[in-house]
């Protein structure tokens, strides 16, 4: 690790504006919000992309340095304290409606940069424990599906439309949110199912399914915040998830829209390549989501960590940062208006809505 390595501490910007939006409260509540939708994108337009890659020796460094998986780590203890903490204070009820709506919005941010983002990140590890820490910083986000579907379904079906999470050409947000969201948990199901049947799991063995437990712990989570802490805890921790699975289908939507593979004279669709995803090397959103924005590296290897994950000249580039470009997609007209003409033309025809 170096000095220069030091900048994705930055990361925790985004739980330090949580914290102190709850222990300042009044319109404080509402500073996650305004970090990481207002004062990054504006950083962003000012500061110059930075597409330097590294040299062989410093990706022999990252790639056996501790501090960057420390980072990724730690996060677990974020997540599960800021939730307490949230649900701490909301139970002494000092909060004006004004405040909740601040604090809550800002809990499901947090949950998305640190819980499902890092979770991505984690699952896709080989490791046993990093693997664990992952299904651990989903359950919060009521996502653990995300873990199967993902990495069993979305890269190997990314830019086609098997993907629920690829959004095509002329679709909306809100059209993809809904389609996304339902058809990535049964395919979900679908593929666990596939899977441990091949394995030899008889069809009433269902206590045998990932789905199945996934589906039992996030019950408890949220039974555990009504038994302790009422319906408002219930709710609050209901919504807080929905806004955090919100925000990775935010980014899902950027990510791919409009993109799609050529299908092959012998059926099968070609290798995903460095094409088929939407990138940004701004700075800040970069350290931010932990390199996500890289996305197309990160396709190409999947085993790749965060650290390693490098700019290329194929890739296709967002006019904007991550941040800036959830907000345009928010904004259908808006979003069409600046993408659609950078979107290939084939898949103006493929994929179309």
């Amino acid at each position: 690790m170096t000095l220069k390595d030091t900048k994705y501490l930055t990361a925790y910007a985004v739980p330090i504006c949580f914290l102190v939006g709850i222990y300042a409260g009044g319109y404080w509540s509402y500073l996650t919000i305004l970090f990481a939708f207002g004062f990054i994108p504006l950083v962003e337009e000012l500061l110059a992309e930075n597409k330097e890659n590294y040299n062989e020796e410093e990706l022999r460094e990252r790639k056996k340095s501790p501090f960057f998986d420390a980072l990724l780590y730690f996060n677990v203890l974020i997540i599960y304290g800021f939730v307490l903490l949230f649900l701490y204070e909301l139970d002494k009820g000092e909060w004006t409606s004004t405040e909740y709506w601040g604090q809550l919005i800002s809990l499901g941010i947090v949950m998305g940069a640190g819980g499902i983002n890092v979770a991505h990140e984690l699952g896709h590890r080989s490791n046993k424990k990093e693997q664990f820490m992952a299904k651990l910083l989903l359950l919060p986000s009521l996502y653990m599906h995300f873990i199967i579907e993902h990495n069993r379904g979305h890269h190997k079906n990314v830019a086609t439309r098997k993907d629920p999470a690829t959004a095509r050409f002329n679709e909306n947000f809100y059209q993809f949110w809904l389609r996304s969201v339902s058809h990535s948990y049964l395919h979900a199901w679908q593929l666990d199912l596939q899977y441990k049947r091949s394995k030899g799991m008889k069809i009433h063995e269902f206590w045998k399914l990932d789905m199945f437990w996934f589906n039992v712990a996030q019950i408890l989570y949220l039974a555990l915040a009504y038994f302790f802490f009422g319906w408002v805890g219930f709710l609050s921790v209901l919504i807080a998830g929905i806004i955090s699975f919100s925000l990775l289908e935010l980014i899902n939507y950027i990510e791919h829209y409009g993109m799609q593979r050529k299908l092959k004279d012998n059926g099968q669709y070609e290798r995903v390549g460095l094409q088929h995803s939407w990138n940004s090397d701004k700075k800040l959103g970069r350290i931010v989501l932990y390199e996500l924005t890289r996305h197309s590296d990160h396709h190409f290897r999947a085993s790749k960590k965060y650290q390693l994950l490098e700019s290329h000249e194929k890739s296709p580039n967002l006019p904007l940062g991550y941040p800036a470009s959830m907000i345009m997609a928010l904004l259908p007209p808006l979003w069409f208006a600046i993408m659609n003409p950078r979107v290939p033309g084939s898949a103006k025809h493929e994929l179309a809505y």
